[in-house]
């Protein structure tokens, strides 16, 4: 057995590992790497790997830095099968086709500036050709991908379809089981069940983005988020959101739906100014079956949990552009969620010099983003090549997280100290891997090995 890491060693976008098992090689994930312009720029636009060299595709879950390449899979002649949950395979339909999009006014607009034609990485022809490959597998239901080698999805918890990867095989006369945790969710979170806690595994791959620090206690949404919105709607102030299409915005909703039916925040419009995200609320809709009993209890209670009393799904660029005019309280929860592309780059423009706003940051930003700057509050950042002022206040919501915190994921790793041959740590920054990879330690997995990036490890 070999693994190469090509994306996610020692960072947290663009995943990518492969996995060779009797001269068959399996691609878990297939991310786009999301950072500064320049590198992220040159890194999609290749790939570290042959497609010829690749018999099989597993995909863990539907976010961009997990499946944002697989259409430069197609693009390239790849004519295997991507496995993955039905809820991931309709996520990524909707998901997909906007990212070419995005690729394409990207190429488009360098095309201009270069005054020489700059191609997409790919288009919505090479998505099309990508989904024709994807096969659905539901949660607990074995099958075999390639001769010998059994694949079973588990509930990771971390947005919907999102899984836990189990193979199991037999190599050299023994028989092996492999895991690969993609990225790993919260107990106790809105909307999913908890993830699949494992009891045994040979050979592990697991994430590390929150390996140096807890998140904020999710019973504590409720309260903070209440108070963030009456501080600014008593100044006056609009609340802007920058927000993952992928759960993180219906995580949020759902968590004004609670506050709205306890009559614990004023009343005032909520815009989701987002084509993406409302066409990924809509496949919520289509998988309650993946919904945890409080999401339930909701639904019997308020029926559709992603309606609130003034709420807007916006798809048109007019309804958008009339949101700029808009001069009292309201929510506006825009994406893209690291605030790199997208509608949320207008309202943040337009709201942050205004100190009566609030900048709302409910996800991981990482390094080299304007999401990043914000957190960091830098006093000035630029936006479409402008500068501007940051006075906007900053909060940043760690509830809402849905990745496992570290006490999260050193209870993962420690359930499979006594059978793992080796667990690699992937999908963090250098302090989260190494703070993760000590306190694993500390509980007896001195198995633990960080995962370069491009480095084979050979079992």
């Amino acid at each position: 057995m070999r693994i190469t890491s090509h994306g996610a060693a020692r960072g947290v976008t663009g995943s990518k590992h492969l996995i060779e098992i009797n001269g068959k090689r399996i691609l878990f994930d297939c991310g786009m790497f999301q950072g500064h312009r320049k590198e992220a720029a040159e890194r999609n636009q290749t790939l570290p790997f042959s497609v010829n060299d690749i018999d099989a595709v597993v995909l863990s879950h539907a976010h961009i830095d997990h499946s944002g390449i697989l259409p430069m899979l197609a693009r390239k002649g790849y004519e295997g099968k991507v496995f993955t949950t039905p809820a991931s395979r309709d996520l990524c339909a909707v998901m997909l086709l906007d990212s070419a999009n995005i690729q394409e006014r990207d190429a488009s607009w360098l095309s201009k500036r270069r005054q020489t034609f700059v191609p997409p990485i790919y288009t919505d022809i090479h998505v099309r050709e990508i989904m024709r490959r994807f096969i659905s597998i539901p949660y607990d239901v074995s099958f075999d991908i390639l001769p010998g080698i059994r694949l079973t999805f588990k509930d990771a918890g971390h947005v919907l379809g999102s899984a836990i990867c189990l193979l199991e095989f037999e190599e050299n006369g023994k028989q092996r089981r492999f895991i690969y945790s993609g990225d790993i969710g919260r107990k106790n979170a809105a909307i999913l069940r908890d993830p699949w806690e494992p009891e045994e595994a040979d050979v592990v791959i697991m994430e590390s983005t929150y390996g140096n620090r807890d998140h904020d206690s999710i019973e504590t949404l409720d309260a903070k988020l209440e108070d963030i919105i009456k501080r600014t709607h008593a100044r006056g102030g609009k609340i802007i959101v920058p927000t993952f299409a992928l759960e993180r915005a219906q995580e949020f909703i759902v968590a004004l739906k609670r506050l709205e039916m306890a009559n614990r925040i004023p009343s005032l419009p909520v815009y989701v100014d987002s084509p993406l995200t409302v066409n990924i609320t809509e496949v919520f809709r289509l998988h309650t079956d993946l919904f945890d009993e409080d999401m339930r209890k909701l639904m019997e209670d308020a029926a559709d949990p992603f309606e609130l009393q003034h709420i807007q799904y916006i798809r048109g660029v007019e309804q958008s552009k009339k949101l700029n005019t808009i001069d009292h309280p309201v929510i506006i929860l825009s994406a893209a969620g690291m605030c790199e592309h997208g509608r949320i780059l207008h309202h943040l423009r337009n709201n942050c010099e205004d100190e009566r706003n609030t900048i709302l940051i409910i996800g991981f930003q990482a390094r080299h983003t304007l999401g990043r700057r914000i957190v960091e509050r830098e006093p000035r950042i630029r936006i479409f090549g402008v500068e501007h002022d940051l006075r906007a206040e900053v909060r940043k919501l760690n509830a809402l997280s849905a990745h496992a915190g570290r006490s999260e994921l050193i209870e993962f790793g420690a359930r499979l100290k006594n059978a793992a041959e080796r667990i690699l740590l992937v999908h963090g920054e250098d302090e989260a891997l190494t703070a993760l990879q000590e306190g694993l330690a500390e509980q007896g997995c001195t198995q633990t090995l960080i995962q370069e990036e491009g480095k084979t490890v050979e079992f």
